[in-house]
């Protein structure tokens, strides 16, 4: 299992889903989404396994503009400029993924 986990340093749920794959001793690949983003590949991904608004953070500030925005593409790329938007943790298992604590969807996986 190669386990990369995106988060935000303040996530709560991504200090869980941390927690979650250390207890199972799970080496996981932890990437601060607000420090380094994600790459347009892995944002495409990730969009196909979960869904594009799934993706968006609802809370954050900017959510109200990236529901009016006209298409997916353009969706997707206000996501890609603006990574804070970004609902975490994404946790991806090659081309599996899931956005937010799931652990009952993480138990598959092992």
């Amino acid at each position: 299992m190669n386990i990369q986990i995106w988060g935000k340093s303040k996530c709560f749920d991504t200090k869980k889903a941390e927690r979650y794959f250390k207890e199972r001793r799970i080496k996981v690949q932890y990437i601060d989404v607000i420090r380094y983003g994600m790459s347009r590949g892995e944002l495409n991904a990730v969009k196909n396994a979960v869904g594009l608004e799934n993706l968006a953070d609802p809370k954050d500030q900017d959510y109200p503009l990236f529901q009016h925005l006209a298409s997916n593409e353009a969706k997707l790329e206000k996501l890609f400029e603006i990574p804070e938007m970004i609902r975490t943790p994404v946790v991806r298992n090659g081309k599996q993924a899931t956005v937010g604590y799931c652990p009952e969807v993480w138990k598959t996986w092992e």
